[in-house]
């Protein structure tokens, strides 16, 4: 068995099960962030949510993906046939290819490559594409005026993300999301994590994150009241479920990311505590819980208030913050211990 493993064969069946064992570990998941999701707006509601379908209503997220997967598929009459069916499965690949270099541990990484997140942006940038196809395609103006919504928000609120991602990869020189990590062990546990030095950018990712992945308060895309679920109305069956499950991966992607960039990926925050996939795990489902809790509490902005926060003030802020980290970095002979601790040093 040993000797076939170190065959091409045997390599790339270990590739496959890798690969399965995270699209297992996504799949998995997004089962339980659907029922999470319910079940905090629920309680913020003061109702109880699902709770017939298996213990707890544990199993109401199968039941109701069994439902998608056995209604009839309707493809509105002139419709480009190929092109509508293709949107969604574009927009749930592109989500799921982007945890190949999402690493859970030092080890656990199924692609630990140097440019980890230009990769993750190259993938993320694309996912747009399906939401413009699915409008497009759908051959009706409510669809494709919000596949245009969702163009413009994505896109406005990708500049300020990457430049807040800007101001990390200065402080720890390097793109990779393990190298990142490992420049958050220090001795102080949780206060050691980049968090601290780029507090403020903190907030302004996890708003952007909102907003890139059409989460209320910025769901205007598919917003009811003006578009009638915009770039999806037209949509039914397993092509709306493959919508609906990539715009879950990507938040879930998004919890990766605020995970690994600001509070210590696998790290423990408590020095002595040994690290695990486990904190890495236990991270990404509370940052979902904000994610729900700010869709269960917050009101709906409007449109011209979406772009208007993108462009005058999150990349005003995130820009002058690069600028800062650089000063930093290029000064820290000068800076002393806080530029020295921003950095990375």
């Amino acid at each position: 068995m040993a000797d076939f493993l170190n065959t091409q064969g045997g390599i790339a069946l270990i590739i496959v099960a890798q690969c399965l064992a995270v699209v297992a570990f996504v799949m998995i998941s997004l089962l339980f962030l659907v029922y999470g999701d319910r079940k905090v707006w629920a309680a913020v509601q003061m109702r109880r949510g699902p709770n017939v379908v298996g213990a707890w209503g544990l199993l109401q997220t199968v039941a109701d993906a069994l439902k998608y997967v056995v209604k009839e598929i309707v493809v509105p009459a002139g419709s480009d046939r190929t092109v509508f069916m293709l949107a969604p499965l574009t927009s749930f690949v592109l989500a799921l290819i982007a945890w190949a270099v999402i690493p859970f541990d030092d080890t656990w990484v199924l692609s630990d490559i140097n440019v980890a997140i230009l990769y993750v942006f190259a993938v993320s940038s694309l996912e747009v594409y399906g939401v413009i196809m699915g409008g497009w395609a759908s051959n009706s103006k409510y669809p494709f005026l919000g596949s245009l919504r969702s163009a413009a928000q994505m896109i406005s609120y990708e500049v300020s993300i990457g430049l807040i991602i800007i101001g990390v990869i200065i402080s720890t020189g390097s793109m990779n999301f393990g190298d990142i990590v490992r420049a958050q062990d220090g001795s102080y546990g949780f206060f050691s994590w980049y968090w601290l030095p780029h507090l403020p950018m903190v907030f302004l990712f996890f708003i952007s994150a909102l907003a890139e992945t059409n989460r209320p308060p910025f769901d205007l895309p598919e917003a009811e009241s003006e578009l009638v679920a915009g770039y999806q109305v037209e949509y039914s069956s397993t092509p709306f479920l493959l919508f609906m499950a990539g715009e879950y991966i990507a938040i879930f992607l998004m919890c990766a990311l605020t995970s690994l960039l600001f509070f210590g990926g696998w790290l423990s925050p408590i020095p002595g505590i040994p690290d695990s996939p486990l904190w890495m795990v236990g991270k990404m489902a509370f940052f979902f819980f904000l994610f729900a809790m700010v869709k269960a509490i917050t009101p709906r902005y409007r449109y011209d208030q979406l772009m208007r926060l993108g462009w005058k003030v999150f990349l005003p802020l995130s820009l002058v913050w690069v600028v800062v980290v650089s000063f930093l970095a290029k000064f820290e002979a000068f800076g002393g211990a806080y530029a020295r601790w921003a950095i990375g040093g």
